[in-house]
């Protein structure tokens, strides 16, 4: 029978032998297929970029990454999914900055963003164009402003759906300018940009890289960009701060996020090994094309810190808009 002496022996060796148990597990990691999950539809940057950045991954890890879209309900689908994943790092989620806006904008989750997320790899900023129907009678930001003025709640935008990047922009822009327009949700940019185009929407906020070859063809204006400094792909559109409306800034981002309990030495190995492949000319010059800013990654537990304030920033600005769902 063994003595309280002999178990308590036990219980140490067991704990002393703990880290190396966890160090084995990220040595051998990955230990089969990974699968990214994208929470937004095809073809935004966010789901062209994840797809060049899972290639990459996959030649770093010697497994297969395996990208699967699962949008709906502002990204909460395909979040949820992760969430509530094995925390083993074979599914990590691929998301929009909508994931910060979701906790304020709709009543109940069916997940706990910072406690059962951990964020492991910041990949690229998304600037955004402010962009309008060339009949609208406006070329400048200053003419939109006294337009909605003239005419509050007459003027309709289009988002891709509550708490993405677009609509939070013109939320921001609303709050801001004290303005008011009509929102107009959609599944995603890509069909709220059709529209803008057919003149079913007057404007919305869209990706710099989604929108430049319409801006280069006259079917939408553009103008101004949403971050403080003009962006490379359109570098004669001025920012929306130095063209009327001073600190405006609304950068859309994307952030790689594995379940929260997820070992450290796994979480570390994958952001040193995303960080790597973000950081190759492929990706690099894809993210550039398409309109975004390549970003050097903080550290896993900076980013917590990061979504933990973009949580609070963009949950002040849904409060104070009244966009909340009660959801």
């Amino acid at each position: 029978m063994p003595t309280r002496r002999s178990m308590l022996a036990s219980t140490a060796l067991i704990g002393a032998l703990a880290p190396f148990g966890v160090a084995a597990r990220a040595s051998s990691y990955p230990s089969g297929p990974v699968k990214l999950i994208v929470n937004f539809p095809a073809g935004g940057s966010l789901d062209t970029i994840t797809r060049v950045l899972a290639q990459k991954l996959q030649a770093r890890l010697g497994e297969a990454v395996v990208v699967e879209d699962r949008p709906g309900a502002s990204g909460m689908l395909g979040t949820a999914v992760v969430a509530k994943a094995a925390p083993d790092g074979l599914t990590l989620l691929s998301s929009a900055s909508a994931l910060a806006a979701n906790p304020t904008l709709f009543k109940s989750l069916p997940f706990d963003t910072l406690k059962d997320l951990q964020a492991v790899s910041l990949v690229f900023r998304t600037p955004l164009v402010l962009v309008v129907n060339p009949s609208l009678p406006i070329h400048s930001i200053k003419e939109l402003i006294d337009l909605l003025r003239e005419k509050p709640n007459q003027i309709n935008f289009g988002h891709g759906g509550p708490g993405s990047a677009i609509h939070l922009a013109a939320e921001l822009f609303q709050v801001m300018t004290g303005t008011k327009m009509i929102g107009v949700g959609y599944r995603g940019a890509p069909p709220a940009l059709i529209d803008v185009i057919a003149g079913r929407v007057s404007l919305m906020f869209a990706d710099v890289g989604a929108a430049v070859a319409q801006i280069n063809a006259g079917q939408v204006r553009a103008l101004g960009v949403s971050s403080t400094e003009r962006v490379p792909a359109l570098p004669h559109v001025p920012t929306i701060a130095n063209a009327g409306v001073p600190g405006f800034n609304a950068v859309g981002w994307t952030l790689i996020c594995a379940p929260a309990a997820t070992p450290k030495p796994i979480i570390d190995k994958l952001a040193s090994e995303l960080s790597a492949a973000a950081q190759t000319p492929d990706v690099q010059s894809l993210i550039i094309k398409l309109g975004n800013l390549p970003v050097n990654s903080p550290s896993p537990a900076e980013l917590q810190t990061f979504l933990a304030s973009e949580i609070d920033r963009w949950g002040k600005l849904v409060e104070r808009a009244g966009v909340a769902k009660s959801l």
